[in-house]
């Protein structure tokens, strides 16, 4: 049976789709948007963790939305780009903005894809609405799909942290996920981390590229 829990419910409804419907549609959008919260744009903060990633390298985003983060790599110049999406709004949004990147529908915690698929598999976002007693097998899922890299960009706390989310409990929580992930599995390798504070709070968020060595 596939594992089904109370934050996908919430997601696949109309709670998920006005997220959908209120976020940035364009890379343009989401790049004035992270200026707007960071002082810099998400092209800038991926060019400093993906310029050694070779453009032909086979990518997935979990939690993809309407495929957004994906233009915006498409846009830098990576041509072979995937997608993993619960919402189904978000997917059909999707195929009418992409061409050329495959999104599909689908949980994160049965990744639709066989061991090492892809050279990277990435979230942004998607961590932080994993209940802490579900996380493991979320990441046990990317794991199981990267042949090497593993790249994430997440609220960072350094201890567990839940957060009220829109007025709703049981849905938002703060981690170093970074450190969740190598004292997991012990051959992933910190890269790379840079924790990005926001310009309007003292909320930090933090992005960070895992190797796996042997």
């Amino acid at each position: 049976m596939k594992k089904i829990t109370e934050q996908m419910k919430i997601w696949n409804g109309t709670f998920g789709k006005k997220y959908t419907i209120r976020n940035p549609k364009t890379v343009k959008e989401m790049d004035a948007h992270y200026r707007k919260c960071y002082g810099k744009t998400r092209t800038e903060m991926n060019s400093e963790f993906l310029d050694g990633i070779d453009r032909s390298a086979r990518i997935l985003e979990v939690g993809s939305n309407i495929g957004v983060q994906l233009m915006l790599l498409q846009k830098m110049g990576f041509n072979n780009l995937y997608g993993i999406e619960l919402q189904w709004h978000a997917v059909e949004k999707s195929k009418r903005k992409t061409k050329n990147i495959n999104i599909i529908q689908g949980s994160a915690f049965d990744i639709p894809f066989k061991d090492n698929f892809f050279d990277l598999v990435f979230t942004s976002g998607l961590l932080i609405h994993i209940s802490p007693k579900d996380i493991n097998g979320v990441l046990d899922e990317i794991y199981r799909c990267s042949r090497r890299y593993i790249w994430g960009f997440e609220y960072y706390a350094d201890r567990c942290t839940e957060i009220v989310y829109l007025g709703k409990s049981n849905l938002l929580w703060k981690n170093d996920f970074a450190k969740l992930y190598t004292k997991r599995f012990t051959n992933l390798k910190l890269k790379k981390e840079q924790r990005v504070k926001y310009l309007d709070s003292n909320n930090v968020d933090s992005m960070f590229l895992l190797e796996k060595k042997g």
